[in-house]
């Protein structure tokens, strides 16, 4: 461990870009300036590059780098605490990675800790000096990325790998959260929590007014990978930088936080963070977290299209009802699923009448919005039900277990609805079973009345068999 006497230590030695750093410590422990003492030619340089002004000796860190909570953090670490320290931070706005070192110095001052900073800027990740780690990190993060890829359930996968993140951070809470940006709500993905914590994100209210402060994180964090607070200093730093995320933190009893937003490609897909944690574990948090972040957004990412892949596979995208595919292969769970046989079914085929004679005169743009009003008037009676459509102008409905009069009420209500309607004309069939139902023969005849309707409409109505 070198002392530090400005008169004798040799920066230029170092081919990094490398300075000496002084960190003022109060006797209760909370710090004060950080300052930067002095730097080699390569950090004089990178200064004036980035800043575009000269590097002054002696002055606040500030004026060289912005300014970050989690960098006074590893700068108290080292000169106050006499740490030796290496980590790699992302600058994902750049593409780029900070390698950074720190060496603590002696010091002959009572209240003021010294240590050299040497950093390097590279346009990858070392990956092997990143994980190089101890045997107490490794097994925490192979622990939650085993269980993250280990179950085929993403909800209890999250959900079990948070608990663990829960238990490392001694935390009371451990979460994550994802933005939904066309909705504007914030969704919780999973929740970890000690007994006797209350719900988080119970109503869609509380979703919508999260999504507004969740949205100020980023600007928050300015470029930082992650946001540290630890105590009441850094509470303070987060009071005047963001008063509504101070407000809302107080008002939950939260004294101490960590966050780390879920990056992919660039791009936020989400932030985890853990609250009330234990303080003295930090570094080691830091450490655990900063590695288990890329598993966990890279497997809220494959979640995601995998669930827009069975949207796509599953969902007819002009009505917004589940298409053929998906009908059939409902049928075909239905069939094996002997409880299920158990049960009443009412099965409900719907035939949007003339849809052809609108495409041939109007155009297939008139009948795609006919289609459009006519599955949202099935939605708005059969809410809650599955509804399919089962062809180009054929929807069909499967009510598992309903009750008959309600199922009855539903379908006089359709048929008022219909009538009252100047565009859209429905063929109406359906068919209820009380018990040990037979699917494919409550759908045959369900299709059967439907037809039978049809045809009794173009005999009332032969004319419009052609408009």
């Amino acid at each position: 461990m070198e002392r530090f006497m400005s008169y004798s230590l040799d920066l230029e030695k170092y081919n990094s870009c490398t300075c000496v750093m002084s960190v003022e410590v109060f006797p209760d422990g909370k710090y004060g300036n950080i300052r930067i003492k002095d730097g080699n030619t390569a950090h004089r340089m990178a200064v004036q590059r980035e800043t575009g002004h000269d590097f002054i000796p002696d002055t606040p860190y500030e004026k060289s780098f912005p300014k970050d909570l989690n960098f006074e953090d590893y700068c108290y670490r080292c000169a106050i605490e006499q740490r030796q320290l290496h980590t790699y931070v992302s600058l994902y706005n750049l593409g780029l990675w900070l390698e950074m070192y720190m060496q603590p110095l002696i010091s002959d001052e009572e209240n003021i800790g010294y240590c050299i900073y040497s950093y390097n800027v590279k346009p990858y990740l070392n990956a092997s000096s990143m994980s190089d780690l101890s045997p107490e990190t490794s097994a925490a993060v192979l622990s939650t990325c085993i269980k993250l890829y280990g179950n085929t359930d993403f909800n209890n996968a999250l959900k079990s790998a948070l608990y663990d993140i829960l238990e490392i951070c001694g935390a009371c809470r451990c979460c994550v959260i994802q933005l939904d940006h066309s909705e504007k709500i914030c969704n919780l993905l999973g929740d970890a929590y000690l007994p006797g914590f209350p719900s988080f994100l119970r109503t869609m209210e509380i979703k919508k007014e999260f999504y507004k402060l969740a949205c100020t994180f980023e600007s928050t964090l300015a470029g930082s990978t992650c946001l540290i607070l630890k105590n009441e200093q850094d509470m303070l730093w987060l009071k005047e930088k963001n008063p509504d995320w101070y407000k809302s933190l107080k008002q939950y009893n939260v004294e101490s936080m960590v966050l780390f937003p879920l990056r992919f490609n660039r791009k936020v897909v989400g932030y985890i963070w853990a609250s009330n944690f234990n303080v003295d574990n930090t570094a080691k948090i830091k450490e655990v977290l900063e590695l288990t972040t890329f598993f966990m957004a890279s497997t809220i990412v494959n979640h995601d299209l995998v669930k827009k892949l069975e949207f796509m596979s599953n969902m007819d995208v002009l009505t917004g009802t589940y298409n053929r595919n998906a009908m059939n292969n409902r049928v075909l769970a239905y069939d094996s699923d002997d409880a299920e046989k158990e049960k009443g079914l009412g099965i409900v085929f719907v035939d949007v009448n003339s849809l052809k004679s609108i495409n041939d005169m109007k155009g297939h743009t008139e009948g795609d919005k006919l289609l459009v009003k006519a599955a949202g008037m099935i939605k708005d009676i059969f809410d809650g039900r599955e509804i399919y459509r089962a062809g180009g102008d054929e929807f069909m409905v499967i009510s598992v277990n309903p009750v008959k009069e309600d199922f009855e009420a539903k379908l006089k209500r359709l048929r008022e609805m219909e009538e009252k309607d100047e565009d859209v004309s429905f063929a109406i069939g359906a068919y209820f079973e009380e018990k040990n139902a037979d699917i494919r023969y409550c759908m045959r005849r369900a299709d059967e009345l439907m037809y039978e309707d049809k045809k009794n409409y173009y005999e009332k109505y032969p004319d419009r068999r052609y408009r």
